[in-house]
């Protein structure tokens, strides 16, 4: 028997395909995050299984029981809304189904992140997902400086509460699109720079948000001085000398002995 992961609506419930709805009524055990919430999603489509609690707090535990599980009966995976494993449990289900030799059958389905990146008006040519950006501390810096130097598009799951911060740590003329309560009563697509959606959100903002930025926006060095001051900011968020003079001067086009020189002698 497959493990089926199935994607389930991210808002308005009528967004979930057939063949989703069948997979699920056929389904012995349906593993999910939260029961009460799959429960009120099944109750809606009148589709009655068992569910599974299956969460980030014991997937751990459960990944190979339910691996074994699938052996012998229909497993289903949900999250709960959208598509498992993104930025949702089920990685580990996943792999230990893989490891165990069960098939892992994968419906297509609703994501907040494609659909924000359809809705955001930004180039989908090249598309970088992250998920949740770290809160703080080096990680966050060092994806920060990714986004304002590489030209992509790039996808973030954010808090309400910490969507401010993130507009303001962006170059204020970065292209984005904050997209909020997608597919729901209230959904709405702010198109415009990381300066005007900060002013626009700046009384607070509710509900679940996707932010699509427009990455490689920061402005270049335009003198060799330039270059070295950005070393010197690599330096300061934890990098050795010589490591951040050899990415400074490529990013650049310029000599990284000459950089490093300049870096540790001045």
């Amino acid at each position: 028997m497959p493990l089926a992961v199935v994607p389930t609506p991210i808002g308005n419930l009528e967004d979930i395909t057939l063949r989703a709805l069948r997979t699920l009524r056929e389904a012995d055990a349906i593993a999910c995050e939260d029961t009460r919430r799959t429960g009120r999603l099944l109750a809606h489509y009148e589709i009655k299984r068992s569910l599974v609690s299956y969460h980030e707090h014991n997937e751990e535990r459960l990944a190979p029981e339910l691996a074994e599980r699938a052996r012998f009966e229909k497993v289903a995976l949900v999250s709960d809304a959208g598509t498992p494993l993104i930025s949702d449990p089920g990685y580990r289900l996943v792999r230990a189904c893989i490891e165990a030799g069960v098939e892992v059958e994968v419906l297509p389905g609703p994501s907040a992140a494609m659909t924000a990146l359809v809705a955001s008006g930004l180039p989908v040519d090249t598309a970088v997902f992250l998920g949740f950006l770290p809160r703080k501390g080096r990680e966050r810096t060092v994806l920060l400086d990714r986004i304002k130097r590489e030209a992509s598009t790039f996808l973030l799951y954010e808090s309400p509460h910490r969507l401010a911060k993130t507009l303001k740590d962006l170059p204020a003329e970065t292209p984005v699109a904050v997209c909020r309560e997608l597919t729901k009563l209230h959904e709405e697509v702010f198109r415009g720079t990381a300066g005007e959606a900060a002013e626009h959100f700046a009384e607070g903002v509710r509900g679940e948000v996707v932010l699509a930025i427009r990455g490689g926006t920061a402005a270049e060095p335009t003198n060799f001085e330039e270059v070295v001051a950005r070393a010197r900011g690599y330096v300061a968020d934890g990098e050795s000398p010589s490591r951040a003079a050899a990415r400074a001067a490529k990013e650049a086009g310029q000599k990284r002995g000459e950089v490093y020189d300049r870096l540790v002698n001045s």
